[in-house]
């Protein structure tokens, strides 16, 4: 399935507004292994879509969150990350962000700090968790201190997406916190892009009315 960035906004506008739907974003370096996370993830409801023009895979999943049913969107960056930067658009309605390293990539874990950076610029308030990825490959790891997390007040989990340790926990309490905090938003972030996101549309039609009047009034040349 590929759309646009405008066909995109548009169809999930709505859907993002509605309680029982939240959108989890991911965030990380190339090769951290956040669709291999997913992957592990959902299993049998693994059915990836993919939006090439938007340069996203979309994950679909229904979760439970108290007696409430819950449509969840996970947003993957389908290679776009290898920019060192997201389309703002990849923020928006965004209501809690996954961010993985790779254990055995130093880099990656440094670069944790420019991805936190750029979340923070669009998405201020909304929960956020580091995720240590690929410790399968030597359990030793989780002897070791990363305090990114730490440091900025967030969660941090130790996982593996080949053999799914912390896997399920991890997605579960991320689901419900973005849950928690649609229902009780900290920042008016979202109101503010709405804003100007209707101004731009409102602008564009104008615009499209003035020019095709314009088109009308003109009559072809006669030779």
């Amino acid at each position: 399935m590929a759309a646009d960035v405008g066909d995109i906004s548009e169809m999930n506008q709505k859907k993002y507004d509605a309680e029982e739907h939240v959108k989890i974003i991911c965030l990380g370096d190339s090769a951290v292994g956040k669709s291999k996370l997913m992957e592990r993830f959902l299993l049998d409801e693994y059915r990836p879509q993919q939006l090439s023009t938007y340069a996203l895979t979309l994950y679909k999943h229904t979760a439970s969150v108290g007696n409430k049913t819950v449509t969840v969107d996970f947003w993957d960056t389908a290679g776009q990350e290898r920019f060192q930067s997201m389309h703002p658009s990849y923020y928006h309605k965004a209501h809690a962000c996954i961010m993985v390293f790779d254990v055995q990539r130093k880099i990656t874990y440094k670069n944790l700090a420019t991805w936190y950076k750029e979340l923070r610029e669009y998405r201020p308030e909304i929960p956020c968790c580091v995720v240590a990825n690929k410790i399968d490959a030597d359990m030793k790891v989780t002897q070791r201190s990363f305090n990114f997390g730490k440091k900025q007040g967030l969660p941090f989990y130790f996982v593996s997406a080949a053999d799914g340790t912390n896997v399920v926990k991890m997605f579960r309490e991320m689901i419900k916190r973005a849950v928690d905090y649609k229902q009780n938003p900290s920042d008016f972030m979202d109101e503010v892009m709405q804003e100007l996101e209707n101004i731009d549309l409102e602008n564009k039609e104008d615009n499209s009315d003035a020019e095709e009047d314009g088109l009308k009034a003109e009559s072809p040349e006669v030779l």
